[in-house]
């Protein structure tokens, strides 16, 4: 059985829960983040949120940060468009908070923010990332290769958006 989470808004006070987040091995190796995430950036992130950007967190029936993730709207020609991120916590991994997140974003860019068009990006060889993607309705769109460097080489990433038809 999965534990119980809330979906709910990023805080200035999440700050040192997301920085630990974001320094977990496993976390950082499927984002493009890279060692010792300094605290003061996340604090300064939340402090001062980004107008265009949703930031949620998953959170445990025990108060405990499980998982973020992040919505920017793009502007102008692209106003229609909405770039996703998000990561679990290495312990966490395949208890549905990342299913949750999702489906929270989608909600907030389907039926609040009139978005046509997610993109994200998700690194190739991250399979339970891109079957999460897919269950949602997103498709690969194109493969970038050498698109960032990690653990000591190049690796290739999945372009992969969702429409609104």
């Amino acid at each position: 059985m999965k534990d119980p989470i809330s979906i709910r808004a990023a805080r200035l006070e999440d700050a040192e829960a997301i920085w630990r987040l974001q320094g977990l091995p496993g976390y950082r190796y499927g984002t493009l983040r890279i060692p010792f995430p300094a605290l003061e950036g996340v604090r300064a992130r939340l402090a001062k949120p980004d107008p265009n950007q949703i930031l949620l967190v998953a959170e445990g029936c025990d108060g405990v940060i499980l998982g973020n993730a992040g919505l920017r709207s793009l502007e102008g020609r692209r106003s229609h468009v909405g770039e996703i991120g998000m990561g679990v916590d290495d312990a966490h991994v395949g208890r549905g908070i990342g299913s949750a997140l999702l489906a929270a974003l989608i909600d907030t860019a389907d039926n609040w923010l009139a978005l046509k068009r997610l993109e994200l990006t998700v690194f190739a060889d991250n399979a339970p990332a891109i079957g999460l993607y897919r269950k949602f309705g997103f498709v690969e769109e194109g493969l970038l290769r050498a698109f960032a460097f990690r653990a000591g080489r190049h690796v290739d990433a999945l372009a992969m958006a969702r429409l609104i038809a």
